[in-house]
């Protein structure tokens, strides 16, 4: 059965949101590239050339980046309006998305990916607190039709391991156990991502666990891809801003989440310190980039006067045209099903919970039912 036929069964909010304009507008890039009237931005990174040094000194590789992101930026936009295309160019010897590799192959010999920060040289095979080495362990990958309505179906790619250590993770026995896919390289991991769009998926998602601690691996895989697809980058958002820096440039659709306001709540139930800060400080760099959003809250019970509110309230003032999916299918899982000292949070959410963020989303003008 043709894909787009069987997806309008399962889905059928998957074809008719995009005769929603204010979605189409909000996610115009995404959807050009989806509708392949555009080529995917790691595509055109292919096509812009670089200098290539021998050393591999950061300081002097994140120099060269700066300014070879000048002459992407250039191309992008030229492509973008119509200007130019790729069929125009030839591929260079050394580009923009080998530059990137190398430099993430260089942060992970003294790890930075993340914001712990753990410096260990995963290269070498030590492991951070993520507990991965140099290697990505994919936990499964499938066409999911359970995401928001303009990405199904979804090609997901669920890596293994976390930065985060949250008790309530749905996907606890991959992100808390990093070895438990299966160890792919990156041209094993193209391959994935190859099959999963023949088999008729709208855009590769990079999800978890988390993909952040690979970020290595993701670039590098794209060397052995050209297919015109969108990539999703669908994280925690707990990234260093070199990891993001690295990320800007190829990933054409974002999916973040936004657990927490209050740092309190943030260490007790997923053991993460500054999480408010870097996520915040993030997803600011992502929306002022220009990027597509679509930003994920999870309502979690008790907690929607102390987090939800606050952080609708950020969204409407930061990044007022980020599409947002307010989350109501939160269920106990791991520890905060059983664990005595997560009480407070061993219940799903209660209708009026839910009724009080979405009046509250309405009320700041956030678009949030297209997307959920």
């Amino acid at each position: 059965m043709d894909i787009d036929v069987y997806t309008f069964i399962v889905r059928p909010d998957a074809a008719s949101i995009w005769r929603d304009k204010e979605v189409v507008n909000r996610l115009s890039w995404y959807y050009m590239v989806m509708k392949r009237i555009k080529p995917p931005k790691y595509l055109i990174a292919k096509y812009t050339p670089s200098e290539k040094i021998k050393d591999g000194d950061l300081n002097e590789l994140y120099k060269i980046h700066n300014e070879t992101r000048k002459e992407f930026l250039k191309l992008y936009s030229e492509i973008r309006n119509g200007e130019k295309s790729l069929s125009q160019f030839r591929k260079p010897n050394y580009s923009f998305l080998d530059l990137k590799i190398d430099i993430a192959i260089e942060i992970i010999k003294n790890c930075g990916l993340c914001e712990w920060n753990c410096y260990v040289n995963r290269y070498e095979g030590r492991r951070g607190v993520c507990g991965l080495d140099k290697y990505s362990y994919v936990g499964s990958a499938f066409l999911h039709f359970g995401e928001e309505a303009p990405l199904v179906p979804s090609g997901t790619i669920f890596f293994t391991g976390c930065s985060l250590k949250c008790v309530f993770c749905q996907n606890w026995d991959i992100s808390q156990n990093p070895s438990a896919g299966v160890k792919v390289t990156p041209k094993q991991l193209a391959e994935i991502a190859i099959e999963l769009a023949e088999r008729g998926a709208k855009n590769i998602n990079y999800v978890g666990g988390n993909p952040d601690q690979d970020i290595h691996n993701v670039i590098e895989s794209l060397k052995y891809m050209d297919v015109w697809i969108p990539l999703l980058w669908n994280s925690n958002m707990y990234m260093t801003v070199q990891a993001l820096d690295l990320l800007l440039d190829i990933i054409d659709i974002w999916l973040p989440d936004f657990k927490w306001w209050d740092e309190e709540h943030a260490f007790r139930y997923s053991r993460i310190k500054r999480y408010r800060q870097v996520v915040t400080r993030n997803l600011k760099m992502v929306y002022e980039y220009g990027s597509d959003i679509i930003i994920r809250h999870l309502i979690m019970p008790n907690h929607v006067e102390c987090c939800t509110y606050p952080i609708l309230d950020w969204i409407a003032t930061n990044t007022p045209r980020v599409l947002v999916n307010i989350m109501d299918q939160y269920r106990p899982e791991y520890k905060a099903r059983y664990d005595e000292r997560f009480r407070e949070i061993s219940r799903r959410v209660t209708r009026e919970e839910v009724s009080k963020a979405y009046k509250y989303a309405e009320k700041l003008d956030i678009i949030y039912e297209p997307v959920s």
